[in-house]
C-alpha cells in the first residue's frame, strides 16, 4: 500500500526480464507500420505488423479514428464561407497526435516508422502550411502530403490488397475529391493505368456542400437547373477520365459482354453506401449472414437503387456503421451514383465494396510480389496449422475426382485450392471445444470469429470454409444456429453447398484417423483417391464419385483403425443419399460409394496417375 521515499525501479533497472521485451509485443519492432491517415472526414490511426508469415493480410494490432472533419472545419458554420483551419482544430490534432505517439512507444513502433498522410484537405486549406508546421514543431513528424495524382494510386493499391483477383474499375470516395481508375491484379501482379488516377473534387463532403451551395435561395425549378448543369459538368469529367485512362481492350471487351463493368469502390462515402446496402439485406425478412463490408457486393440493380437507399437514410431508425455524418451525406453519394451510371460507357455490372485504403495502399505498396501472390485466406489461418497440415491438405484433395475426360463432370472452379488449404490449416482449431459448442464456434469463425478480422478474404470464401468446418464437427448445431447456417448457403451455388458437405466429412474422417493433426510420411496410416462412377445405389442406377480409402493390412492394430473408419464411412456415404442433397429428392447432389481396403502400403507419397489407375480397376 505504499510510503517510502523510492519509486519501483524502471524496468531498464531491472536487467534480464519480462519487461525487456514487452515492447516487442507483435513480432519484430522492425514489422511494425504506424499509420495515421489524416482524411477529409476522420483522422485514423492505426499500427500493423507486416512481419511473416501474416504480413499480406496487413494485421491491424491498434486502431482508432478521431472525428475530426477537417474538410467542415474550413468552413464558417453561420456564412459558409471558407476559412483557415481554425487554431482549435490544430490543437486537437496535435494533441491526438501527441496521444498516439505514446501509443506507438508502447507498442514498439520505432519512430522511423511512423507517417502521417494527408490528403484533399489539408492539400488544399488555406493555411495548410501553418498546419503542417506546428505539427512538427509539437510532434517531430512531418505530414507527408499526397499528391493528387498519387492520392488515386495509393486509393486503388488499397482495393488492390482487399482482393486476391479483380478486374474492372477502382473508385475511392472520401471527404474531398473522388478518383477514378482502372486496376487488374492476378497472381500477385498489379497493373493499371498509365496516367495513374483522376481525381475531381466531388467528395462526399464537397459534394453535399456544393449541392446546397447550388441550390440555396431558389426556387424548385431554379435549383434544378443548377443540379442539371452539375450533372452535366459531372458526366462529361467522367467521361474525359473514362477516355484517357487508357482502359485494356481486354476490360471493355469483357464489359460489353457482361453488361457492365464491375466496380471496386473505397473510400468513407462509398463504405457508406455500401452499408445501406448491406442494411437492405438484412431487414423485412432478409438475413444477408456477414456484416463485414469488405468482400460486400451489389448486383447494378440494387447499388443504382438510388430513390430507395435515400429513403432507407430518411427513414431508419438506427444503420449498422451509418454516422449521422454519413446519413446527410447520403442524397450527394446518390447523386454522384446516378451520374456515373450514365457517364460510364457500357454501364456498371456490379459494386464490390472493400475496406481498402491510404492506410492499406502504403502498407501493400511495401510488399513484395512474392508476398503479394499469396492468397489471403490461406495466410490467415497459417498460425492455426498443425505440423502437417500440408500432408492433409494433400489428403482432402486426393478425396476430390480430377474432371472427367468423357464429360462435363468437374469440381467447382469456385472452390480454389487455397480453400482446401485453409481448411486443412484450421481443421483443428474447434477440437477441443465440446460438442455443444464446437460446430457453433465453427461456423461462426470467419464471419464474428477468428477469421473475421482477416484483410482480404471474400465473403464467399468465408462461407465455403465456415460450412465446411462446420460440418467437419458433423453439423450439429443448437436450434437457434440453424438459420445462420441457411444464410451462409445462399451465398454459395446448391453445387457448391454440396461439395462443402462433402469435404466437411472428409474432415471429419482425416481428423478421425489422425487426431494429432500429425502424419508419418514414411508410415502414412490411409491414402484417399477418387474417381467419378457409374452403377451406383442399390439398383446400379445412380451417378456420383467413388472414394477409395486404403490402410495398411496389419495383424494387431492398436489404432483400431479399421473400426475408427466405419463411422466416417456412414457418414461420408450419407452425404450421397437423395434426402441428404441441397434442395432435397430434386436438388443438387449425387450418390457416393466409399470402398476401405486394406492394403500395404508403400513408403511416402504415390502420384496421382498411380491412385487413379488402381482405382479403374476396382
Amino acid at each position: 500500500m505504499g510510503g517510502g521515499s523510492e519509486f519501483p525501479q524502471k524496468c531498464s533497472q531491472w536487467g534480464s526480464g519480462v519487461c525487456e521485451n514487452e515492447n516487442k509485443i507483435h513480432g519484430q519492432d522492425s514489422y511494425l507500420r504506424a499509420v495515421v491517415d489524416m482524411g477529409s472526414n476522420g483522422i485514423r490511426f492505426s499500427v500493423s505488423d507486416l512481419s511473416p508469415p501474416t504480413s499480406r493480410i496487413l494485421p491491424t494490432i491498434h486502431v482508432h479514428r478521431l472525428d475530426i472533419s477537417l474538410f467542415d472545419a474550413q468552413f464558417d458554420s453561420k456564412t459558409g464561407t471558407r476559412i483557415p483551419i481554425p487554431c482549435s482544430i490544430i490543437e486537437a490534432v496535435i494533441a491526438a497526435l501527441l496521444r498516439f505517439q505514446i501509443i506507438c512507444m508502447d507498442l514498439g513502433v520505432p519512430d522511423n516508422s511512423i507517417r502521417i498522410i494527408a490528403t484533399e484537405a489539408t492539400r488544399t486549406a488555406i493555411n495548410s502550411i501553418e498546419f503542417r508546421k506546428e505539427i512538427k514543431e509539437a510532434t517531430g513528424l512531418t505530414v507527408e502530403m499526397l499528391p493528387k495524382e498519387d492520392e488515386g494510386k495509393v486509393g486503388a493499391l488499397g482495393i488492390a490488397s482487399s482482393f486476391s483477383n479483380m478486374h474492372g474499375l477502382v473508385m475511392d470516395l472520401g471527404g474531398g475529391s473522388t478518383q477514378i481508375s482502372w486496376m487488374i491484379v492476378n497472381a500477385g501482379e498489379v497493373r493499371t493505368s498509365p496516367k495513374g488516377a483522376f481525381s475531381f473534387p466531388y467528395g462526399a463532403a464537397a459534394l453535399t456542400r456544393r449541392l446546397e451551395e447550388l441550390t440555396a435561395g431558389k426556387s424548385k425549378d431554379e435549383a434544378e437547373k443548377e443540379r442539371d448543369k452539375l450533372r452535366e459538368e459531372m458526366k462529361a469529367n467522367f467521361l474525359d477520365a473514362y477516355k484517357k485512362l487508357e482502359i485494356p481492350k481486354e476490360l471493355i471487351e469483357k464489359a460489353k459482354r457482361n453488361d457492365g463493368f464491375p466496380l471496386y469502390l473505397s473510400g468513407g462515402g462509398f463504405r457508406g453506401w455500401g452499408y445501406l446496402l448491406l442494411y437492405q439485406s438484412q431487414v423485412h425478412g432478409h438475413h444477408y449472414p456477414i456484416s463485414l463490408i469488405n468482400g460486400f457486393s451489389a448486383q447494378k440493380a440494387h447499388f443504382e437503387n438510388t430513390e430507395a437507399l435515400k429513403e432507407v437514410a430518411r427513414t431508419a431508425h438506427q444503420i449498422f456503421r451509418v454516422s449521422d455524418r454519413r446519413r446527410a451525406q447520403v442524397p450527394a453519394v446518390a447523386f454522384l451514383v446516378n451520374v456515373l451510371a450514365r457517364a460510364l460507357p457500357h454501364g456498371i455490372k456490379e459494386a464490390h465494396f472493400c475496406q481498402g485504403g491510404v492506410r492499406e495502399g502504403v502498407l501493400f505498396q511495401e510488399l513484395t510480389p512474392t508476398i503479394r501472390l499469396q492468397n489471403p485466406l490461406e495466410v490467415a489461418t497459417a498460425p492455426y496449422t498443425r505440423l502437417s497440415a500440408a500432408a492433409i491438405s494433400d489428403l482432402l484433395l486426393c478425396a476430390i475426382p480430377e474432371p472427367s475426360t468423357t464429360d462435363a463432370k468437374m469440381f467447382p472452379e469456385s472452390i480454389g485450392s487455397h480453400v482446401i488449404r485453409a481448411f486443412a490449416n484450421v481443421l483443428y482449431v474447434h477440437s477441443v471445444m465440446s460438442k455443444e459448442t464446437a460446430s457453433t464456434a465453427a461456423l461462426y469463425s470467419t464471419s464474428t470469429g477468428l477469421l473475421s478480422t482477416s484483410h482480404g478474404v471474400s465473403h464467399s470464401d468465408r462461407a465455403l470454409l465456415a460450412l465446411m468446418l462446420e460440418e467437419r464437427y458433423q453439423g450439429e448445431l443448437p436450434p437457434r444456429e440453424v438459420d445462420f447456417k441457411l444464410s451462409l448457403g445462399q451465398l454459395l451455388t446448391t453445387e457448391e453447398l454440396w461439395w462443402t458437405r462433402y469435404l466437411g466429412k472428409i474432415g471429419f474422417l482425416v481428423s478421425s484417423v489422425y487426431p494429432a493433426g500429425f502424419i508419418d510420411q514414411d508410415k502414412p496410416r490411409m491414402r484417399l483417391s477418387a474417381l467419378w462412377a457409374a452403377g451406383l445405389g442399390k439398383e446400379g442406377t445412380k451417378e456420383g464419385l467413388k472414394l477409395k480409402i486404403s490402410i495398411e493390412k496389419v495383424e494387431h492394430d492398436p489404432l483400431k483403425l479399421k473400426e475408427t473408419l466405419e463411422g466416417g464411412v456412414g457418414v461420408i456415404e450419407k452425404v450421397g443419399k437423395k434426402k441428404n442433397w441441397i434442395g432435397g429428392k430434386d436438388g443438387w447432389g449425387m450418390a457416393v460409394k466409399v470402398i476401405v481396403e486394406e492394403d500395404a502400403l508403400l513408403s511416402g507419397r504415390e502420384t496421382g496417375s498411380t491412385l487413379l489407375a488402381e482405382l479403374i480397376n476396382i
